[in-house]
């Protein structure tokens, strides 16, 4: 136990502690840059696999391709191969392009919910098609699906992790870059006390983050189920 509590002290000096923050808050810009472009994407693609004739076939076939593939495997494409200037951009856009597949299925699940009568009372109202969008299914369909949204942003928060195999210096990274120098603060090689008080700070981190939105999540849930 002695060792433990020295090994806290030794390690979480201001300067480590502030590398690890820094870390954080590259996870956090790549998971909100993530859901919100991956919103906006998956709101297009499950408007059209729900509502479109010509594009429902090009819809489906994207959103079945990154749905049953590996996010990892996008990232070390993206990586390599996505025309961004830099390596933050190319790993955003890899967790876009698949998590816009699984905000589309949540999307068209939401726009299944919709009363359809809701759709003819518009059209005999004389609204075209984008504007019973607009201002009658999408607000019906995103309060209808917040909770699974909020859902997946803890999934996208903890999926931002696959980042270190590409380098990308996020909290895991960091975590892991500072476990191997763990030495130059303790004044021994790396012991099992060093992994636990290392990796148990980032799972404390990632745990109280998704935590407190799973929180939000029931809450969510308990005034829809009312409602």
């Amino acid at each position: 136990m002695t060792e433990l509590i020295q090994d806290i002290r030794s390690i979480f000096v201001a300067y480590n502690v502030e590398y690890l923050a820094e870390g954080l808050g590259i996870t956090l810009g790549v998971a909100l840059a993530t859901v919100v472009l991956s919103l906006i994407f998956g709101t297009v693609l499950g408007i059209a696999r729900t509502y479109g004739r010509l594009t429902r076939t090009l819809a489906s076939i994207y959103i079945e391709i990154f749905r049953n593939t590996p996010n990892l495997l996008w990232i070390f494409i993206c990586f390599i191969f996505a025309p961004f200037p830099t390596q933050i951009m190319r790993a955003t856009f890899a967790m876009v392009l698949f998590t816009s597949a699984v905000m589309a299925e949540i999307v068209r699940g939401g726009l299944n919910a919709v009363d359809k009568g809701q759709i003819e009372a518009g059209k005999s109202q004389g609204f075209d098609f984008f504007q019973i969008l607009i201002y009658i299914v999408l607000p019906q369909c995103f309060r209808k699906i917040v909770p699974t949204l909020l859902s997946q942003v803890t999934t996208t928060i903890k999926d931002t992790s696959f980042l270190a195999q590409v380098a990308i210096a996020e909290l895991m990274y960091r975590t892991k870059n500072l476990m191997s120098t763990a030495n130059k603060f303790t004044g021994h090689s790396v012991t099992a006390a060093d992994v636990f008080v290392l990796f148990g700070f980032a799972a404390i981190v990632y745990f109280v983050i998704n935590f407190s939105l799973s929180l939000i999540v029931r809450r969510l849930q308990r005034r829809v189920q009312k409602a």
